[in-house]
């Protein structure tokens, strides 16, 4: 039987259309996807709707729709976001759902409760809407959030709190003995840095008049509903079958890998495992945490104008494109920069200029000679699986382009074209092996190019087909 690998992103808010953002995050997640599968994994992918949340029903409101309504619309959004990114999930599974993933939320709020890490209590606390959590004094800056920059609601209510507290030595056991390993480091230690710091239990459900009605019920009190954590999180489980389809979870669970942002590492870092360590459920073995994307140096912000819609960066260059961008110039696990302008330049020298002129000028030359290849299975390179399994997506592609830029020089030094007889041949055969090896390496990043090019260069005779990615005027 074939290894199992499942993969997560993380779970979003649908209270506004996906943002570049999210589509970085997504072709992260899919191109380790595709290529564990090429590895020879059997593997599954999963994402979803975090929908009962109370900036869903706010959007909603000033959207001037009904919450349900609303939603509907947004989780779509999202679903068809993936596959405009030629993202390929197996699962979207949505808050909402009553059928398939109320029951399993219910049932991880039992065992924990069961093992009594879950109290009532009453509580007035300084709330960020943002970011759905109450915060410290400590956590603020300039009293307001940190993240989102606003000033927060003080909130008195009672409602049910998780005993995080119980946890704290072994999350930090957990963590720094890599049984639960983040990547990159800095990210670890930033987490065994907070946890050091002593950790408070947290709320994990709201009253029904605060929620607006909307959300998972608490087992036994119809005045509460299930909060966002031990909510939106249990759709990594959810996903694969938990609460309704044990064999399936069974064969799926634990996740292999989470990949989210670093604005919610604190989330999947500290309260995940501890919720799960609380219902005695087995752990996910990675998370990998991605940076954030900045324009022109600055965190995007609509006040400053330079937000970039990833709806028309794939008008303006195609999935394929868009893929290459995100994952070539944005390093995997740090910050990295955009703008259109950097993008034209990119696309133009990496695509146009790059992979798609090597590809038409060897194809042009074959097409003149007699020369017949066999067809052939290659397997993706050693240098380039060891980047991917180090989550070093962006140095895979730039071992890939080196390959590129190295099959240029050679037609350009040998002058290639300007050979004949044997001589033109053997040089032919050699760029037709390299450019074969260069498309299989591709495959996770480029699927749609990778097939293109693989049909092309197939076999028994190569043509020149269409350009690959026209030059942007």
């Amino acid at each position: 039987m074939d290894k199992k690998f499942y993969i997560t992103t993380a779970i979003p808010y649908v209270n506004a259309k996906p943002h570049l953002g999210h589509a970085l995050e997504y072709v992260i997640a899919d191109a380790i996807h595709r290529h564990r599968e090429l590895e020879g994994n059997n593997v599954y992918f999963v994402s979803g709707a975090d929908e009962n949340a109370l900036k869903n029903v706010q959007a909603a409101e000033k959207a001037g729709k009904e919450p349900k309504e609303f939603l509907e619309e947004h989780a779509n959004m999202f679903k068809e976001f993936y596959k405009l990114l030629r993202a390929d999930l197996d699962e979207f599974r949505r808050g909402t759902d009553e059928d398939y993933h109320w029951p399993g939320v219910q049932r991880l709020w039992e065992l924990a409760d069961k093992n009594g890490d879950i109290y009532k209590k009453k509580y007035t606390g300084l709330y960020c809407v943002g970011c759905e959590s109450f915060k410290t004094e400590k956590e603020l800056v300039d009293e307001k959030c940190p993240d989102h920059d606003k000033a927060l609601v003080e909130i008195e209510e009672e409602n049910y709190f998780f005993k995080l507290t119980n946890y704290q030595d072994k999350l930090y056991k957990l963590i720094s003995e890599n049984k639960y390993k983040i990547y990159p480091d800095k990210r670890k230690n930033e987490i065994l840095s907070f946890i050091s710091q002593g950790l408070e239990d947290f709320s994990i459900s709201r009253t029904e008049e605060r929620s607006r009605g909307v959300g998972v019920p608490v087992p036994n009190d119809t005045e509460q509903k299930i909060y966002v954590w031990f909510d939106a999180l249990t759709i990594y489980m959810t996903g694969v079958g938990y609460g309704y389809d044990q064999e399936k979870w069974k064969k799926w669970w634990p996740a292999d890998l989470h990949v989210i942002g670093k604005d919610i590492i604190r989330f999947h870092a500290v309260y995940w495992p501890a919720m799960l360590m609380s219902a005695r459920l087995p752990l996910p073995k990675e998370l990998l945490v991605h940076g954030f994307i900045t324009s022109d140096g600055r965190k995007m912000s609509k006040s400053i104008g330079n937000v970039i819609d990833p709806y028309e960066v794939l008008e303006r260059y195609g999935a394929e494109a868009t893929r290459y961008l995100l994952l070539s110039q944005i390093p995997t696990v740090d910050d990295g920069d955009m703008t259109f302008e950097k993008m034209d330049t990119i696309y133009n020298a990496d695509l146009a200029n790059g992979i798609g002129n090597l590809v038409s000028r060897v194809a042009a030359m074959v097409e003149k000679t007699n020369i017949t290849v066999k067809p052939e299975e290659k397997k993706i390179s050693k240098e380039v699986g060891k980047h991917v399994e180090a989550y070093k997506l962006h140095s895979a592609l730039e071992f890939i382009w080196d390959r590129i830029r190295t099959l240029d020089k050679y037609i350009n030094e040998n002058e290639v074209w300007a050979q004949s007889g044997k001589n033109k041949e053997r040089s032919l055969l050699y760029l037709i092996e390299q450019i074969r090896q260069i498309v299989t390496d591709l495959q996770p990043f480029l699927p749609e190019t990778s097939k293109r090019i693989q049909a092309q260069f197939i076999g028994p005779r190569i043509k020149k087909e269409n350009s690959l990615f026209p030059r942007l005027d």
